[in-house]
């Protein structure tokens, strides 16, 4: 797939030509960016990004705000952009506070863009939301995960495919209301996409099935308890599930207490944080190897240069990542 790449390629003249259009479209409180017909918008992060482009094929562009190596929670926008979204057809993003700036975004179209299509990919998952639980970390844990605001749910629901699934058909169901004339081809899209996602959920079981030990560390924040809750696996992390906490020299600790007792060989760590905290355990104990996985949240260059979109970061990063640290291989 080279969708993710064809955004980030396309991001300066997208934004300079919303830019253009905001302007044109004066202080009258509407954008026009609608009236062409449903052809761009923006998506908040990575990974929805990576969704919209796969559901709207050739009939519309979709642009992602966040910087290459970034990720979508926890990242603040540049003043302009409200202008630039407002100047297309569809914002789509998650009613979460760990994204209180798409919340924002999303309140102000609501409020004073009408031709911009909102969707809120979320919508209909409230009962399968996870607690933001805490009690995975260690002593000092209960921020509210880095938004400024209360943070009940854990917001990583994108890394289970199966929920994943539920969310491209939101957003596909979202096209469709703003584009009917094209809803056929948003739903078949999505059909399509969602087969590409049962061979993730498959690849998961496979290795829940296949598992020769029931616990894996993770050195970092636990952005994975949704594949926890699906599959079964156990993850152990000695930093919890907020990525502002710090490992106690306690916790750490205990860790390659665990990795000893247990003979773990792989010690998972997040791309997108340090590996030294994974080295150094490494390092202490009988493991042998740090292994990198991915929250899929955001791309790095060597990803998005390769093509890769959400699919590639789960089946080439997570599932022969989680192969290893679970002995299923």
């Amino acid at each position: 797939m080279t969708h993710s790449r064809r955004s980030v390629l396309r991001r300066g003249a997208g934004v300079a030509a919303a830019g253009t259009a905001a302007s044109l479209a004066g202080c009258s409180g509407a954008a026009d960016g609608g009236t062409g017909g449903f052809d761009s918008g923006y998506a908040a992060f990575f990974t929805l990004n990576d969704w919209a482009n796969e559901i709207a094929g050739e009939r519309a562009s979709f642009e992602d705000p966040v910087d290459v190596g970034q990720l979508g929670h926890g990242w603040t926008p540049d003043g302009n952009l409200a202008a630039d979204v407002a100047a297309t057809d569809a914002f789509v993003y998650l009613d979460s506070p760990e994204f209180s700036w798409a919340q924002d975004l999303a309140g102000t179209l609501e409020a004073d863009y009408d031709t911009v299509a909102v969707i809120d990919a979320l919508d209909g998952l409230e009962d399968e939301l996870l607690d933001w639980d805490h009690a995975h970390g260690e002593e000092g844990d209960g921020d509210d995960g880095g938004s400024g605001t209360e943070q009940r749910y854990d917001p990583h629901v994108w890394v289970d495919p199966v929920l994943a699934a539920e969310m491209v058909d939101t957003i596909a169901v979202g096209f469709g209301e703003a584009d009917p004339d094209n809803a056929d081809a948003y739903a078949a899209n999505a059909e399509e996409y969602a087969g590409e996602l049962d061979a993730v959920d498959a690849a998961f079981e496979s290795i829940a099935e296949g598992a020769a030990r029931d616990v894996a560390v993770l050195a970092g924040h636990n952005s994975f308890q949704y594949l926890e809750a699906r599959y079964g696996f156990r993850l152990h992390s000695p930093t919890g599930v907020s990525p502002q906490n710090e490992p106690t020299q306690s916790a750490i600790a205990d860790t390659i207490d665990l990795v000893d007792s247990e003979g773990i060989e792989v010690v998972l760590y997040d791309r997108f944080q340090s590996p030294r905290l994974a080295e150094s355990i490494v390092e202490n104990s009988g493991a042998t190897e740090a292994v990198p996985v991915t929250p899929a949240g955001g791309t790095t260059r060597e990803w998005n240069d390769a093509g890769y979109g959400y699919l590639e970061q789960m089946t080439e990063i997570n599932v022969p990542a989680f192969e290893r640290a679970f002995g299923a291989q």
